[in-house]
């Protein structure tokens, strides 16, 4: 091995040795052996060629290098781990995702803090972080608001984007950093938080996120939050809405109070379905007429429960099983599921009024395809998101579908719709209570009617002359309307949204609510339609009894048959 070795290296390293022989000094006899140079003699064997190496002098000084820069480097690497655990004795380091709710509540408890108002590097932002409100507002905006912005949005200092900021809160110094990051399989960019405190003890820390989620929900007291699925499949918060008083929806009596009595007592109950190893879960099917208040009743118990909506949307493009079972599993544990129109998921055509007979006629009669859905989802997948294996216990879920009997029997069932509402046309005890919500004086009006008198003194109030003033109103309602303005580019028709309506006692906005609803037929009209006529007539409560018979004569012909009054 080493007669093979050794030769090898010999001419490897042969360069390093001089061994042509010197020019020839002039007047000398180079066969003279006194001035002849020997050409030194290679090793033979491993320990020689080792000793050979070392005797080379650059070779010597590159193995000095070589050891000390050796030694520099590791010197420095343990002296910034030391200082980085000596760091870490001290400091406490949190990081925050832009994407989560958390990072919302540092940002917000961020903007308001005192010392961004003196800061020297700031970053100016409208961003609300879910809150209607929830900026430090800039000096001089509160005075003059119009003056710097259109809109309620409020300006705010956030900390700039790849700076540190540095700040006292509390006898604590904080560090604040925001940086972005590419993320992902498309490398999204997304922005990170990152607060450093100068404490050894997670109790400050642990204050200071109490206190930044409790300001938060405070500001968000009187909202919800509305979530929806992106393209990469997570959930973004995309609104916040204020919250809409129960009192305000009209639907016939009993359903309002069902609703959100089973619902508390569900959310109060998860003790009880442990106990019994029941899937803690619970969902409503909301059916019936368009307009009829199906989704503003989901949103009014959402604000009456405290809890965030967030939107199933099932005919999505790029949506499938997976993206579905992945959606429902990452919903958080208290929260409303809602999936709309959920009988459209499955149609293969956009209009959802035709048939199976009638598709399969126009589709041979015109020779094209039927058009398909962009969603993916099949039903069963949509059965095993529900109640599944992966399926999130504690949410409540909300379908609403206007083709009650399309939808199959398998999802209709218990522990997947637990509770069926059918919601019906208006009626007239819904028109009546609609008329007053509209004509009815205002809290504060109320209230000093109040104080000047007895509240039960309602009776006493002097009725009105309904065919007396529905008469007059012939005359003077054009006085009580602004005039029709008619430019040769465009036509502006209607009442001004400036004006108000007339002072009405309750005695006679009852009067005229009974009047009014007398002309409803039971069950043709929607709770939507007989809200966009009272809309045209805000401030002419009885221009709107004078006119509502023509209306509903209106409206019922251009209504399919089954629609129809029996007895017109």
């Amino acid at each position: 091995m080493a007669s093979v070795v050794v030769p090898t290296l010999q001419k490897a390293f042969c360069g390093l040795i001089n061994t042509e022989p010197q020019d020839p000094i002039p007047g000398v006899n180079v066969t003279d052996g006194a001035f002849a140079t020997p050409a030194p003699a290679l090793p033979t064997d491993f320990s020689s060629f080792f000793a050979f190496l070392f005797s080379l002098s650059a070779l010597r000084d590159w193995l000095k290098l070589f050891v000390i820069g050796g030694l520099i480097e590791s010197a420095r690497r343990f002296f910034f781990i030391g200082f980085n655990k000596a760091y870490n004795l001290f400091f406490i380091t949190a990081t925050f995702s832009d994407g989560d709710d958390s990072y919302d509540w540092m940002m917000v408890w961020l903007s308001k803090q005192p010392s961004w108002s003196e800061a020297r590097e700031l970053q100016i932002s409208t961003r609300t972080f879910g809150l209607t409100s929830s900026a430090v507002i800039i000096p001089g905006e509160e005075e003059d608001a119009s003056a710097i912005v259109q809109g309620n949005r409020k300006l705010s200092y956030i900390p700039t984007i790849s700076s540190t900021h540095s700040f006292f809160y509390k006898k604590r110094w904080v560090t604040v950093t925001r940086s972005v990051e590419n993320t992902g399989y498309y490398s999204r960019p997304e922005e990170r938080l990152t607060i450093r405190i100068m404490t050894r003890h997670h109790f400050f820390l642990n204050t200071l996120l109490l206190e930044a989620k409790k300001e938060y929900f405070a500001a968000q007291e009187n909202s919800i939050s509305i979530y929806v699925s992106d393209s990469s499949g997570d959930w973004r918060h995309i609104a916040t809405r204020p919250k809409r008083p129960l009192h305000s929806i009209v639907l016939d009596p009993g359903i309002k109070d069902s609703l959100i009595d089973d619902a508390r007592d569900f959310l109060g109950s998860k003790s009880w379905y442990s106990a019994r190893g029941i899937p803690f879960r619970r969902g409503y099917l909301l059916y019936g007429a368009p307009g009829s208040g199906k989704t503003s009743i989901i949103h009014s118990l959402a604000g009456e429960l405290g809890l965030d909506v967030y939107i199933v949307s099932l005919s999505r493009a790029g949506m499938d099983d997976a993206v579905l079972s992945e959606l429902i599993s990452e919903l958080p544990e208290k929260c409303i599921a809602l999936m709309e129109d959920i009988d459209a998921a499955f149609t293969q055509t956009v209009n959802r009024d035709e048939t199976q007979d009638e598709k399969a006629t126009s589709g041979s009669s015109t020779g094209e395809k039927p058009k398909s859905s962009p969603s993916r989802v099949s039903l069963s997948g949509l059965l095993n998101a529900l109640d599944g294996v992966a399926a999130q216990e504690g949410r409540i879920l909300f379908a609403t579908t206007n083709k009650y009997d399309s939808l199959d029997p398998a999802l209709c069932r218990p522990g997947r719709m637990d509770i069926h509402i059918e919601f019906k046309l208006a009626s007239r005890y819904q028109a009546h209570e609609l008329y007053q919500r509209f004509y009815l004086p205002d809290s504060e009006a109320e209230n000093d009617c109040e104080e000047e008198g007895d509240p039960n003194s309602a009776e006493d109030t002097p009725l009105i002359d309904l065919d007396e003033i529905l008469d007059a109103a012939k005359d003077t309602s054009c006085t009580s309307t602004p005039p029709t303005v008619t430019t040769e580019k465009a036509v502006m028709q209607g009442t001004s949204h400036r004006e108000r309506a007339p002072r009405l006692s309750r005695a006679q906005v009852m009067q005229l609510a009974s009047r009014f609803s007398e002309a409803i037929p039971e069950r043709k009209l929607s709770m939507a339609n007989l809200q966009g006529y009272l809309m045209a007539y805000k401030i002419r409560p009885f221009d709107a009894v004078k006119d509502i018979p023509a209306w509903v004569e209106k409206e019922l012909s251009k209504a399919p048959p089954e629609v129809k009054p029996d007895n017109p």
